[in-house]
């Protein structure tokens, strides 16, 4: 056998297929005949993990990543640092991941925009659940909407321990004006999961719907997220509370 013929054969001999090839293909099968209907969280996981692991075998990966995270939505949450320190994982195979987060992000972000959220709050709820519901720490949200309540843009304003002293209601009125809102919807999420408001829950919205108020801009609700629910300043009626304290002022 000449070398030119070795070399021939060498090349076409079939790769030899990695362990968990046969679980994977079954996974994907699973996926496409009935969607996720039935997949435990890891295999979920498994399944992001795959799409750039082209030859290793992900399930202990996925269940490490779930018990260093100790939640699904965590290890969604998770930034590419953190993940990365998960033994197995690296920037290449959580990209999808990371994806997937980013993508429902947009198509929620997608479904409200443009819509009458005050009307029809189910979708907004959705939106504020995936986007800052599960983050491992307190995100203050508005949501900034044109006279017919449609959605003109959505931010995060402030991040970390959320006070009376540390969202600034000079900011949020700067922000609304840069959007030309004529209203705004405020959310926030509990880490704890606990929705109950705090005494800052409520100073901050009183004061919010005060300053703005002074420049003409009306706040709908404010809601605070978290896994036990959604609180509703609106639905409690706090929100027509403090509208009449202020008008009472004026």
């Amino acid at each position: 056998m000449t070398l030119q013929t070795s070399r021939k054969t060498e090349q076409t001999r079939p790769e030899k297929e990695h362990k968990g090839a046969g679980h994977r293909k079954r996974l994907r099968e699973r996926f496409f005949t009935g969607g996720l209907s039935g997949f435990h969280d890891y295999e979920v996981i498994e399944l992001l993990l795959s799409l750039n692991t082209p030859r290793k075998d992900c399930k202990q990966t996925a269940k490490d990543l779930l018990k260093t995270f100790k939640s699904f939505q965590a290890v969604l949450e998770a930034d590419v640092q953190d993940l990365c320190r998960v033994p197995g994982v690296g920037t290449a195979n959580c990209l999808g991941i990371r994806l997937v987060k980013s993508v429902a992000d947009r198509y929620l972000a997608a479904k409200i925009q443009d819509r009458d959220v005050v009307n029809n709050l189910d979708d907004l709820k959705d939106y504020l659940h995936h986007t800052i519901g599960f983050k491992g720490k307190e995100h203050f949200a508005a949501v900034f909407l044109d006279a017919k309540n449609r959605v003109l843009a959505s931010e995060i304003l402030f991040s970390g321990s959320l006070t009376s002293s540390s969202v600034y209601p000079r900011e949020v009125i700067v922000r609304a004006l840069q959007h030309q809102a004529a209203a705004v919807i405020f959310a926030h999420n509990h880490p704890s999961g606990d929705v109950s408001p705090s005494s800052h829950d409520l100073d901050i919205t009183r004061k919010l719907l005060f300053a703005l108020g002074f420049v003409g801009i009306t706040v709908h609700e404010h809601l605070i997220i978290g896994s036990q629910g959604v609180f509703s300043f609106a639905a409690q009626g706090l929100i027509d509370q403090y509208q009449k304290d202020f008008e009472k002022k004026q």
